[in-house]
């Protein structure tokens, strides 16, 4: 009697959302590397994003590069509040919290380097909290893009975090998170035809050959 091994089921994105502020001030900071990622995978798939007022935020459905129909979300509801805009989509969907891929960033990865994973905590990340708070669930994948700490600062010094993330990339850094940027479309894709667990491979390893300077 031969024994039936079962493949787990491939994690395909139907929503990709990417966490950030609305309001021209927080527009190019590090907090909202989220929303600069979606809008790269809408100019990439030519999928135009418009606001939605049923969905609180900025929505756009198309068909990605290579892959089947896809439903792109920027919230606008303030990081904070996030999950509100997101289980807005999924309710009228009907989508599963597995089929959400949430782009954000962190400052405990370094500069430019992603992290791609299946399932996780909020890892004191205000947009994740109310993310997961409204699904219900941690089970939905997420790409974290590194922003970096600020330099010789200590870890309870509030002030200096938050305009650390709330700041602006230099124009060196500008130049490696364009192409970050660049990458990170490509990991998305690669989610969406492989499934999530075999883009990881590809997404978690070194960023230095996207390095400019390499």
């Amino acid at each position: 009697m031969t024994e039936v091994l079962t493949q787990p089921a491939l994690v395909i994105p139907q929503l990709i959302v990417g966490l950030g502020n609305p309001e021209p001030k927080y527009d190019q900071t590090r907090h909202n590397i989220g929303f600069a990622a979606l809008d790269a995978l809408s100019r990439a798939w030519q999928i135009p994003l418009g606001e939605n007022r049923k969905f609180q935020g900025q929505f756009g459905e198309g068909t990605a590069r290579g892959g089947g129909k896809i439903r792109l979300l920027k919230p606008l509801t303030y990081m904070n509040r996030s999950g509100q805009s997101i289980q807005a989509v999924t309710s009228w969907y009907k989508l599963q919290p597995e089929s959400v891929l949430v782009i954000y960033d962190d400052m405990d990865l370094p500069l430019g380097k992603t992290r791609l994973r299946l399932s996780g905590s909020a890892g004191g990340h205000n947009g994740m909290k109310s993310t997961i708070s409204h699904l219900s669930s941690q089970n939905f994948p997420r790409l974290r893009i590194g922003i970096g700490k600020p330099k010789g600062v200590a870890n309870d010094d509030n002030s200096e975090t938050v305009s650390h993330v709330l700041g602006r990339f230099s124009a060196t850094e500008t130049k490696l998170m364009s192409l970050v940027l660049d990458f990170v479309v490509e990991c998305v894709e690669l989610s969406l035809k492989q499934g999530v667990e075999k883009a990881m491979n590809r997404c978690n390893s070194s960023t230095s050959d996207i390095n400019p300077g390499g």
